[in-house]
């Protein structure tokens, strides 16, 4: 693997942070995606924290006519769980992995989280062996299959908070894709809070006050 960082946005919310939220955008994004999003969350003022948003490698990405654009992994076809490139997969796990081993050399807790393409990255990085993260949130998403790009699951799921949300008429990534994720991580002994909006493939205000007191219990 050639790559061992990547060019990262980050945002601090007050002076020494000491928590940190790793943010992976989703497929043709960028780390500035979600950059907006910080003065929106009602985080606690006197806990500041560093926001990492970084850029995913640029890749040609099959689904769409192999334009090159970033992308945490192709999609080979819009079929999640099996459409993938296993093998990027992985390769991205690895990646955010290293971030994660990073952050927490300065950081006391670590949330690791994403949207899309990154929020599926994000669940297999944190519950999969390696650096231990304090919580997980996965907006619009679902968990590739850990077995065919060769992750292996920690036992850290299982008591592993995990904030799920999804749009009920989300055509990209349908809501039963989220709510079979759901299932599987509760299974797992994860402690998920799962939503649901009636919104398409996107965020909405809700959703946005829902994970902004979520973040403020982990991070008080």
């Amino acid at each position: 693997m050639k790559n061992t960082s990547l060019d990262t946005v980050v945002i601090d919310t007050g002076a020494s942070p000491r928590s940190c939220v790793i943010w992976l955008h989703g497929l043709g994004a960028d780390g500035h995606d979600f950059e907006p999003i910080v003065p929106e969350l009602a985080l606690p003022p006197d806990a500041p924290v560093r926001f990492l948003f970084p850029h995913a490698p640029v890749r040609r990405v099959t689904i769409n006519n192999h334009m090159p654009m970033r992308a945490w992994y192709d999609f080979l076809s819009l079929d999640p769980g099996r459409g993938e490139d296993h093998a990027q997969v992985a390769e991205a796990v690895s990646l955010i992995q290293a971030m994660v081993e990073t952050a927490r050399q300065d950081h006391d807790r670590v949330l690791l989280g994403g949207f899309s393409q990154g929020g599926a990255v994000a669940l297999l990085a944190g519950l999969s062996e390696g650096p231990a993260v304090d919580g997980i949130f996965a907006l619009s998403t679902y968990m590739p299959d850990a077995d065919q790009a060769g992750v292996g699951l920690s036992r850290r799921a299982r008591g592993m908070p995990v904030f799920m949300g999804h749009g009920s008429l989300d055509p990209v990534i349908p809501v039963d894709f989220g709510r079979h994720t759901s299932k599987l991580l509760g299974s797992l002994g994860a402690v998920v809070q799962w939503h649901e909006y009636p919104m398409p493939h996107s965020v909405c205000a809700d959703e946005i006050r829902d994970l902004s007191g979520w973040f403020g219990t982990l991070l008080a």
